[in-house]
Parts: structure tokens; C-alpha cells; sequence
């Protein structure tokens, strides 16, 4: 059997304290409201942390991010494993941020220990998962399951009347 996959604990905690200030608040907490600068600025974060693990990155019509490292058999559904980077007003440093981080660093030390799976590795980052500044929650992940359409994620509205799609397209 071969010796175990070890994730780097060290660099895990580095980037999730890396992305923790990216909309870091006074308290300490994290604000990054879907599709506000702040939330912009840690996927733009994300997505070259993704290139620099060697994964090839899109964004789907919802900006939903996908890295993806090729698996040995091309035909294989991919094993795919994320959260998300948007925040409540009073965020945490690890709600939804973890969950994709953790998936980056699993990729990370997969290719540091030069292990390479059978099914392609996905990381998956949800666009508007929390719902506090468009609802309903769940918006761009629940368009991908088929349970909303494209047209009410880009209907969505905030407080201060902005569209969803209008806020993904600036």
C-alpha cells in the first residue's frame, strides 16, 4: 500500500489567513458580499491560487469557479469538492472559504506527492451561496442542480435594487 497523503497544515493555515484578509473587519471577521469588490477580490485571489496548483480554470455564466486537474482516464466524472468565498455581513474566517481551501490544498498535496488520480479533481467555488446580498441563497449552485433557472439568478435583486447580473457583468 503506499504511504499516505499528508495536506501541508502550515500552508493550509496560510491561506485561509491570506484570504481571511480579503474583506477582513475591524472584529476580526470577514465581510465579502456576493459579487462586491471584496468578494471579487478573493475569487481573483482564488483563481490564481488554482493556476498556480496547476489546475485548469473556468467560470461558468453564474461566476462559479472550477479548477480542474486532469485525471488519468479522460471519460471519468470528476470528483469535485468546494464551498464559497461570499460571507454574511459578519462573516467568519472559515464559513465557506474553508471548504474551498481545503479542496485547493488537497489538489496541492496531491501534486506535491506527484499522486495522480484516475478521476479528474475539481474544486468548485458557488457564486451567492449564503444569500445576504441576493436572495434566495444557494443562487448560482441552485441554478447548476436544476432548481432555479439562469433567468431568476439574473432577476435577483439586493437591498439597493441591483441585479445579480448586473453585478456579476461589472
Amino acid at each position: 500500500m503506499p504511504e499516505a497523503t499528508l495536506v501541508n497544515g502550515d500552508r493550509l493555515w496560510d491561506t485561509v489567513i491570506a484570504m481571511a484578509a480579503v474583506g477582513r473587519t475591524p472584529s476580526g471577521g470577514v465581510r465579502r458580499l456576493a459579487l462586491s469588490d471584496e468578494d471579487r477580490d478573493a475569487r481573483d485571489l482564488l483563481i490564481r491560487w488554482l493556476r498556480d496548483a496547476g489546475c485548469a480554470v473556468r467560470v461558468d455564466d453564474l461566476g462559479n469557479i472550477y479548477g480542474r486537474v486532469a485525471g488519468t482516464d479522460p471519460e471519468a466524472a470528476p470528483v469535485v469538492c468546494g464551498s464559497h468565498l461570499d460571507t454574511v455581513p459578519t462573516g467568519g474566517r472559515f464559513d465557506g472559504a474553508l471548504g474551498v481551501l481545503a479542496a485547493l490544498e488537497t489538489i496541492r498535496a496531491l501534486a506535491d506527492a506527484r499522486v495522480r488520480t484516475r478521476r479528474p479533481l475539481e474544486v468548485v467555488c458557488w457564486t451567492n451561496e449564503e444569500g445576504a446580498r441576493f436572495a434566495p441563497a444557494m443562487l448560482a449552485s441552485g441554478v447548476v442542480c436544476g432548481q432555479l433557472t439562469l433567468e431568476q439568478a439574473y432577476a435577483a435583486r439586493d437591498l439597493d435594487g441591483r441585479t445579480f447580473e448586473d453585478e456579476l457583468r461589472r
